[in-house]
């Protein structure tokens, strides 16, 4: 029982420090697949050690030493081969002047560069233009995001194994290329932004809604998302995809207080308490999204999706919400960037905006399409559709199949009631709420 509760406990902090403690590692090694295979080690020294001596007093600054230790070992066994044949190169003498035995010279060195942030430079190595976007994608969510393999694929609609041999392929291209572990500065930074963004916002979804475990939303996640954007915008000032991203995401993360009861179930959009959602970061969102706006152009994905937050922020109740203008940000982010999810996520706006019926419509176009065939939203937002139009009988069972494809736990709870309520009304004729 010992064992196990340390286990968790380690899972836990890990899934919190992993991605710190290995770029800090990245720093010393410059390179991404040895600074993971150096802090696993530390994580396997932790389960050696921890169940007989005890969780450490900081479990967090235990692994980051260890690993560092590992690091520093790896060096100097690397310099002492080198020696040896008489080979020793000045970037291996910089590192190891770097590297002091309670490395704050090495972190004082890290702070005085232009972000002095491991992790947002352990992103932009792992989006190197060498990497494909889908590679880019998938390793920087395994290091930065902690999550899993399967997690992965889940997040970006692709099969498991494809997930996993993208990472070590992105690993192993990166070691062969000799990626330098740094930031890149004046014309290379924009050809790697885009992919960065991507990666940045799977990270906060899957904090702001977790694919998968006990919890709903995992706000580590989102805080580190959020955290990430706003150090981007202050190095990209003049991009307004930067500033929509973090408006975005500010906007959305202002209602996470009001998207769980006390015990931790979901609470859907339409029925949140609008006071508990956080003011501040609304007037944050809107601020960045302002920001956007005054660059000119045409707005991108993230603040067309900004735009749409602002919407649900600025109104005072569901029934306020300016549900045609939400529309037509839809129809305009399906010009720029088209994808089944945007369409699900259209159909919902126009079955609210112009009724079920027209909602219904432009799903069942979707239910053949590859991407969505394991996407346990599509038959949650037909069911909703259906149980709109007073057709309880094949909601409930939609309901139930998006019961079946969940694999976070408290949605799964939350379309089994759903399921469960349809079935109680099935000989009830509802009132149509768009009506009248």
């Amino acid at each position: 029982m010992v064992a196990s509760l340390t286990q968790l406990s380690l899972e836990a902090i890990w899934r919190i420090e992993g991605a710190s403690i290995i770029a800090a590692v990245a720093r010393m090694v410059r390179d991404i697949g040895l600074a993971e295979e150096l802090a696993q080690d530390a994580l396997v020294a932790a389960l050696e050690h921890w169940p007989a001596d005890g969780v450490p007093h900081n479990p967090a600054a235990w692994l980051m030493t260890t690993a560092r230790n590992r690091a520093l070992d790896h060096l100097r066994r690397a310099r002492m081969l080198l020696e040896k044949h008489d080979q020793i190169g000045h970037e291996l003498e910089a590192q190891e002047a770097l590297i002091v035995p309670d490395f704050v010279d090495a972190l004082d060195a890290a702070r005085s560069d232009q972000i002095g942030d491991d992790l947002l430079r352990l992103i932009f190595t792992a989006c190197h233009p060498v990497l494909s976007t889908e590679a880019r994608v998938a390793l920087t969510l395994k290091l930065l995001g902690g999550l899993s393999t399967a997690e992965i694929a889940r997040a970006c609609l692709v099969p498991e194994p494809t997930v996993a041999q993208r990472i070590v392929r992105a690993k192993r291209t990166l070691t062969e290329a000799h990626v330098p572990f740094e930031l890149p500065q004046g014309d290379a930074l924009r050809p790697r932004l885009g992919s960065v963004l991507e990666v940045i916002y799977l990270i906060f979804n899957e904090g702001y809604t977790a694919t998968s475990g006990g919890e709903w939303m995992r706000p580590a996640l989102t805080d580190e998302a959020v955290r990430l954007g706003r150090v981007l915008a202050a190095l990209a000032p003049r991009e307004a995809e930067v500033h929509g991203l973090v408006a975005l995401m500010e906007l959305q993360a202002s209602r996470a207080g009001a998207r769980v009861d006390a015990s931790g179930r979901p609470i859907l959009l339409p029925d949140q308490d609008r006071s508990r959602w956080d003011r501040l970061l609304i007037r944050r969102g809107l601020a960045a999204l302002q920001r956007a706006e005054a660059l000119g152009g045409t707005l991108g994905p993230y603040a067309l999706q900004a735009a749409i937050a602002a919407c649900h922020a600025r109104a005072n109740t569901h029934a306020e919400t300016d549900w045609p203008r939400i529309v037509a940000l839809y129809d305009a982010l399906a010009q720029v960037m088209p994808s089944p999810i945007v369409e699900l996520n259209r159909a919902v706006a126009v079955g609210i905006a112009f009724g079920p019926a027209a909602g219904l419509e432009i799903v069942d176009s979707l239910l053949r399409h590859p991407q969505l065939a394991r996407y346990h939203w599509l038959p949650g937002v037909r069911a909703d559709l259906l149980a709109r139009l007073g057709r309880h009988d094949e909601a409930r069972a939609e309901f139930e199949r998006a019961a079946g494809l969940a694999q976070n736990a408290q949605e799964r709870q939350l379309l089994q009631e759903r399921a469960m309520a349809q079935s109680r009304l099935e000989t009830i004729k509802p009132r149509d709420p768009t009506a009248g």
